[in-house]
């Protein structure tokens, strides 16, 4: 397990005033605080928002602009092509655009490129494609905004270009400034632009593009806001935002309409991932449906995926979903293949002494370089890039950690790059060759600045509370933090001297960790761990022995013989119809 620094939460605030206006128990006062919610109107938008609570779409700069030229164009009937990306967010971003434009009559069609042919992102060829076409407009949806020659291109072959995108505006240093620059395109809609007064940043792609359809619809044909509602609500979990302010929204909002989606595609999707008549949650869309759309984009063409959702007959519909589902299970073996090669050339190399690992692996296929980095950096907690062979050169993908801003860590090497983009968190980059590879390590460690406390992972406790606080009502109220995900986590509690009494291993390959345990208080639980129970075996064994070990196994464990400090959060166990509660354990220590 990584090493762990636990941190308490300890934000101030008039608790008992905060759970006697919105009748909660203290303690979900406190994580609400600590989701920094200040106001009244904030806690009341988390709590109970809905779509009134979205945000002003007319806020984002160049929306109205691009509305109206959308409009323009539609009603002189030029042809326009919706060019965006191979990832759940791409895609969804796309199918939100090609819906809502073809419910207006627009002339219009999709390109989705090819992940290794294409690339991300425009390219010269996807716009001389579209001149050669006869396309009169070209309407980005997550991405774009750094495609500055191709929308110069595009000009030239007189085509106009509308761009809708999330990403970090480009920028270059003038002095100690920076100065951000943006395609000269007909109108630029992100709300990352230094000049847009759109009050939440974090949105993605797709909750974009449904913004640019809400304005163009005008409050009309509200089952088609209705079937998109799940797509912005999807790709905003994939496209890992945070869920705070009107992400919440919309994801509890497209949670709330996948109980019977109007969408065949999605009705099809649910049924061959085993989801179909089963309270969806935001874990779904993340590790569920999102990989299998995925799946679609990294080992074959995205337009599979988009085929799903366009088409009117669930016979095909069901049929494109297998297909999906195939691909993802079998990305998901070559994920595993990648992940131990990568950790075995990290442990027996100098790379593990690396602040940011960087590192090759020639033979994996380049769309499942960034599952790799995640899965690397999880269990070594360092900026991670993960680099191959390309046909055009060397392509990768890295993660972060949180306080390692990789695109700006980026952006102080760019030169080293032939290509590169993304954010805080995650970023896409393509070298020239095999032996830059080298130079990046280098370049990225000697810029480091990460020390001892940044690379120890961050544990936060929301409150420290003992089990013995614990009781129905409370885990219940809990369900009201939904949709949980990045920036609104389950909460996380704490507390020590936990006796263990038993301990026994379940399920088909025998790692679930099902314990019985008691609180200083006396009373007693039963508590599960999901996670490495192998480690979780070293650590007793090396803090309290073999012997109190093979009692602990053996149900022979007297109180207070292996008392833990354990990190936890309390839910449901329902079986049979009897609801009883248990305890989640996700951390431990002495």
């Amino acid at each position: 397990m990584v090493k762990q620094r636990w941190v308490v939460t300890a934000k101030r605030a008039d608790f008992e005033a905060i759970s006697k206006q919105f009748n909660i128990d203290p303690v979900m006062a406190r994580i609400l605080r600590n989701r920094d919610l200040l106001t009244s109107e904030d806690i009341e938008r988390f709590l109970s928002g809905d779509m009134n609570s979205l945000r002003d779409p007319h806020l984002l700069k160049d929306i109205d602009k691009a509305a109206l030229i959308l409009k323009e164009k539609i009603k002189e009937k030029k042809k326009i092509r919706i060019i965006g990306d191979y990832d759940v967010d791409g895609i969804c971003s796309t199918y939100i655009l090609l819906k809502g434009l073809k419910v207006m009559g627009a002339d219009v069609d999709t390109v989705i490129p090819h992940r290794i042919k294409d690339g991300y992102g425009l390219n010269d060829n996807l716009i001389n494609s579209a001149h050669e076409d006869g396309i009169d407009t070209i309407l980005t949806c997550d991405n774009g905004i750094s495609a500055f020659s191709q929308v110069e291109l595009a000009k030239s072959l007189n085509m106009d270009v509308i761009i809708t995108d999330h990403h970090e505006v480009p920028y270059e240093m003038d002095g100690d400034k920076k100065r951000y620059i943006v395609p000269d395109a007909l109108a630029v809609v992100d709300p990352k632009q230094e000049d847009c007064k759109y009050p939440f940043k974090s949105i993605c792609g797709a909750f974009v593009s449904f913004k640019l359809i809400s304005i163009m619809l005008g409050g009309e044909h509200d089952e088609v806001i209705d079937e998109l509602i799940p797509f912005a609500a999807m790709a905003t979990v994939c496209d890992v935002m945070e869920l705070l302010d009107e992400n919440r929204v919309i994801v509890k909002e497209g949670i709330k309409r996948m109980s019977n989606p109007v969408n065949i595609g999605l009705k099809a999707l649910c049924m061959v991932t085993g989801l179909k008549d089963k309270d969806i949650l935001s874990y779904h869309f993340g590790f569920v449906l999102g990989p299998t759309i995925n799946a679609t984009g990294r080992l074959d063409t995205a337009k599979r995926a988009l085929e799903l959702f366009s088409t009117d007959s669930f016979n095909e519909a069901s049929i494109i979903a297998t297909q999906l589902k195939e691909l993802n299970d079998s990305r998901k073996a070559i994920t595993e293949e990648g992940t131990q090669k990568a950790s075995e050339i990290i442990d027996n190399s100098s790379i593990k002494d690396d602040r940011v690992l960087v590192i090759y692996l020639e033979d994996t296929h380049e769309s499942i370089a960034g599952i790799i980095a995640g899965r690397i950096k999880e269990k070594y907690y360092k900026p991670t890039i993960v680099l191959t062979e390309a046909e055009d050169g060397i392509k990768g993908s890295g993660r972060s950690i949180e306080d390692y801003d990789m695109y700006e860590e980026l952006t102080k090497v760019k030169h080293i790059f032939t290509k590169y983009g993304g954010h805080k968190m995650a970023a896409g980059v393509s070298l020239a060759n095999k032996g830059d590879v080298e130079t990046l390590r280098k370049l990225l460690n000697e810029n480091c600045i990460l020390g001892e406390k940044e690379l120890t992972k961050k544990l936060v406790i929301d409150v420290p509370m003992p089990l013995s606080y614990i009781n129905m009502n409370l885990v219940e109220s809990f369900s009201m933090l939904e949709p949980c995900g990045v920036g609104n986590p389950k909460p996380m509690f704490a507390t020590s001297n936990v006796s263990l009494l038993s301990y026994e291993k379940r399920g088909k390959q025998r790692v679930i960790g099902k314990l019985k345990v008691k609180d200083e208080a006396g009373r007693r639980f039963d508590m599960v761990y999901f996670d490495s129970l192998e480690d979780f075996d070293t650590f007793l064994i090396d803090n309290f022995g073999q012997e109190k070990f093979d009692e602990l196994l053996n149900g022979r464990c007297q109180d207070g013989d292996i008392n833990i400090k354990l990190a936890y959060y309390p839910d449901i166990n329902e079986y049979n119809n009897i609801r009883t509660i248990q305890i989640v354990m996700k951390y431990y220590d002495v």
